[in-house]
């Protein structure tokens, strides 16, 4: 099988189209024909040796992908060939709380990720996708909407009427977008881009602010909401922008801490958290079960993922250079 994998690291060019055995299921284990990935962050990260000192190489990278069970293993009656299927971004975490065990399993990481023709992983590990979804859509939906619904339905507990405000148009923050207006809420948007918060107010937010036009965008978000603050923030930028989401949120709010864009490192005040009682959630991703719920709402509300751009296999490199340049609106997808 073709498979693109790592042996150093050194950014998307350190990517290699290699021929693999093709794996064969064991007990308990299911075959999956891939037919899509997606990429993510965390993805760009690894490739460039900045995810984990752990890392085993070669590593075929990416967390992301969907297709088709072609086989499986004695015992297994979970799936079955035929069935369409996506890869849980860790296998291990089926429900309840995360576990070290559970973050360990992450595919993509300490363990060959989903960028090959072909997938085996225990019966558990595999969730039947919506059936109106492409496979380049299914593809998308592992890392960044699942991180998306746990960070508003399953820990904010968003509820209709409340107001989220989101970072950027990437791939988590267009999720939330979308799911937050599924349940009812208000979002506000920030983007760079002029273009972006329209396609963005097309998708249902409220309020669009570049914040290279309105550096103090804090002080715009408690304009539009009375002086209030929002109820929620989905906070992707990290030390760079964790002051201004602090100042951005109510009395009680929660930020939920998801990505690290602007960096990982930086002196943040303690006294917002503790004068106006914000919680501040850590998310990493989220369980099977948080995704299997979060398929059955986009199925019954035939939600469509929001797809930039479509590579080839061949030109996985381009995709994460794609992905690097910020360029995107969306979700970045790779054909395998």
């Amino acid at each position: 099988m073709k498979a693109m994998r790592i042996h150093e690291a050194g950014g998307p060019e350190a990517l290699r189209l290699e021929e693999l055995p093709r794996p064969v299921p064991g007990h308990g284990q299911a075959l999956v024909r891939v037919h899509a990935t997606s990429v993510n962050y965390r993805d760009l990260l690894v490739i460039k040796g900045l995810y984990s000192r752990n890392m085993p190489l070669p590593l075929v990278p990416l967390s992301d992908g969907a297709g088709e069970v072609v086989e499986v293993g004695e015992g297994v009656t979970r799936v079955k060939p035929g069935d369409r299927v996506a890869a849980s971004f860790m296998p291990a975490w089926v429900a309840g709380g995360p576990t070290v065990a559970a973050a360990r399993s992450a595919l993509g990481g300490e363990v060959d990720g989903m960028l090959a023709e072909y997938k085996v992983l225990h019966e558990d590990a595999w969730v039947r996708v919506p059936d109106h979804l492409t496979y380049e859509e299914a593809a998308t939906l592992p890392c960044a909407a699942v991180t998306a619904w746990h960070a508003l339905l399953d820990e904010g507990e968003l509820k209709a009427g409340e107001t989220v405000l989101l970072q950027g148009t990437g791939g988590v923050s267009i999720f939330a977008l979308q799911f937050a207006r599924l349940a009812g809420a208000r979002a506000i948007i920030t983007s760079s881009s002029r273009e972006k918060l329209e396609r963005a107010r097309q998708l249902g937010a409220s309020d669009g602010i570049s914040y290279k036009e309105t550096p103090d965008w804090d002080k715009q978000v408690r304009a539009l909401t009375g002086g209030e603050g929002v109820d929620q923030v989905v906070e992707v930028g990290g030390a760079g922008t964790l002051s201004q989401s602090l100042r951005a949120v109510r009395m009680g709010g929660r930020i939920s801490m998801i990505g690290v864009l602007t960096g990982g490192a930086g002196e943040v005040s303690m006294f917002p958290i503790l004068m106006k009682n914000v919680r501040i959630q850590g998310i990493y991703v989220g369980s099977r079960a948080m995704f299997e719920a979060m398929n059955r709402a986009i199925a019954l509300h035939q939600l469509r993922p929001v797809i930039d751009r479509v590579f080839p296999l061949h030109e996985a490199a381009e995709a994460l250079r794609h992905l690097e340049s910020g360029a995107h609106f969306g979700k970045i997808v790779i054909r395998v």
